[in-house]
């Protein structure tokens, strides 16, 4: 179990590292457009690392923790995603928060499946 959380953790650690370079090289006042782009990026690499072990191209239990649950995990944002449409509802910025909704949803759903779909044609 102990093994199990240090992989997990320094996954973690580097896609919190990943994120934050992220935010700080994207930045807008408009429009959350470095959440928008991680949450997307992060679904399309989730897509392809899954993809990947379903074919057995990924070895073992220890890497999928490490990419998926960590690396992964860390990368992508949820939690800052929620308090930015908070915000923008807050704001009264009702289309813009519906848009922020919509694209995440649909982007990250869309990147995950394409990332599945490209690892078929591996």
């Amino acid at each position: 179990m102990l093994k199990h959380l240090l992989i997990v953790g320094a996954g973690g650690m580097l896609g919190s590292m990943l994120r934050y370079l992220c935010s700080v090289m994207i930045r807008t006042s408009h429009f959350p457009l470095a959440t928008l782009l991680v949450n997307a990026t992060g679904s399309l690499a989730i897509g392809i690392i899954i993809g990947l072990w379903l074919k057995s191209q990924v070895p073992g239990d220890n890497w999928r923790l490490f990419l998926v649950t960590g690396l992964c995990g860390g990368f992508t944002t949820f939690s800052a995603f929620s308090l930015e449409c908070v915000q923008l509802l807050q704001q009264q910025r009702y289309l813009m928060a519906a848009l922020y909704i919509s694209l995440s949803v649909v982007l990250g759903l869309a990147a995950t499946f394409a990332g599945i779909q490209l690892t078929k044609l591996v």
